[in-house]
């Protein structure tokens, strides 16, 4: 039986199951008991039936190929001819030598040293890289192994994946906001209600600062106890009228407690306080009255000064005759601007129009 051998291929001869020699391009007649197997003439030399040392040992193999050995803390990159071949994996490789060149890097830790044309990695073989992201507005904790290694700013990182496990712990350094909601609180006087509290805290150093999770749970705590001690120890109407008060109280507590979780409390307040319903209709019915009376007041001394000036208006027209023909003349001027015409015959006119605006004493209705 022949064989054709191709340019781009390479002929492994086997007689009895054992290596004879690599034989190059052409034809050739397979031998009584005999095997070829055709193989690539370029990238990683792989045989089904012999070994590396064993295709070594042919002088043409030997001259034309490269033993190529990858550590488990590798990783290996083959060019042909400058351009992406394969990634070698660890163990024991056997390569044409023809246009093929290797890039090698170390990955015994999973830091990426700047060396490391992080961009072909990334595009040829993303499976060797882990990544992670801190997005903007967060500080990170790196840990190799649950061990921390070092603070992450904000950005996109990439770590060889060597078996390392990597761990990256987040942390919001903006100001984050927490209500506690309807903390059903009795005051001294035996009063039921339900007071609505907010706070917002930020992180100060992020490094020595427990997870973020335990923070705003410790912190949201503090404040629960810290508006039942306090709000417990008002009547009702003292906890309406010392809002401020109390407030000032439970964000002292707030801020001591940060301080030991390395954050900080930049606004506290109490948003409302909730109180039962037989209670707020009492209160809106106390308000309407209070109300009324503060108009009845206003009323009553609008009435007080209206006839405190009449009074003296008339006053002045008695001890001055001219202010009150002055007088006479603007009402004579504002009632006639309603009246069409008005006849006057002889004698006094001012006198004729008191008649008819029965202004005069004695005048006809």
């Amino acid at each position: 039986m022949k064989m054709i051998i191709h340019e781009n291929e390479r002929g492994l001869l086997f007689v009895k199951g054992k290596f004879v020699k690599c034989l190059g391009a052409g034809t050739y007649r397979v031998p009584r008991r005999g095997e070829i197997e055709v193989v690539r003439a370029a990238g990683e030399l792989l045989s089904a039936h012999a070994n590396t040392d064993t295709l070594l040992s042919d002088p043409v193999l030997y001259e034309q190929t490269e033993r190529v050995t990858v550590s488990p803390f590798e990783a290996v990159i083959r060019l042909q001819d400058g351009a992406f071949d394969c990634v070698v994996s660890a163990g024991e490789h056997l390569f044409w030598k023809e246009g093929g060149s290797f890039l090698r890097f170390d990955t015994s830790s999973a830091e990426i040293t700047a060396d490391v044309p992080l961009a072909f990695v990334e595009k040829w073989a993303p499976f060797l890289l882990v990544r992670t992201e801190v997005k903007d507005g967060e500080m990170g904790k790196l840990y190799f192994d649950n061990k921390f290694v070092r603070m992450l700013e904000p950005g996109k990182y990439l770590f060889w994946a060597n078996g390392t496990q990597i761990t990256v712990k987040t942390y919001c350094m903006r100001p984050q906001l927490v209500d506690v909601g309807g903390q059903e609180i009795l005051t001294r006087d035996k009063v039921g209600v339900r007071i609505n509290f907010t706070f917002c805290y930020r992180l100060t150093d992020a490094e020595r600062a427990q997870d973020a999770s335990d923070i705003r749970s410790l912190l949201y705590t503090t404040a629960q106890l810290a508006l039942r001690g306090a709000a417990g120890t008002y009547s009702l109407d003292e906890l309406l009228e010392k809002k401020d008060e109390l407030c000032t109280y439970v964000q002292e507590k707030l801020e001591r407690a940060a301080k030991d979780l390395f954050a900080e409390i930049c606004e506290a307040g109490v948003k409302d306080i909730i109180l039962p319903g037989e209670i707020r209709d009492i209160m809106n019915t106390v308000l309407v009255a209070e109300k009324r009376a503060q108009a009845n007041v206003v009323t009553r001394r609008e009435e007080v000064a209206s006839t405190r000036s009449l009074l003296n208006t008339a006053r002045l027209m008695e001890e001055n005759p001219t202010l009150y023909k002055l007088k006479e003349l603007e009402y004579i001027e504002k009632i006639c601007e309603r009246v069409g015409n008005i006849s006057l015959s002889g004698g006094d006119f001012v006198e004729q129009l008191k008649d008819v605006l029965h202004l005069r004493k004695g005048g006809k209705a």
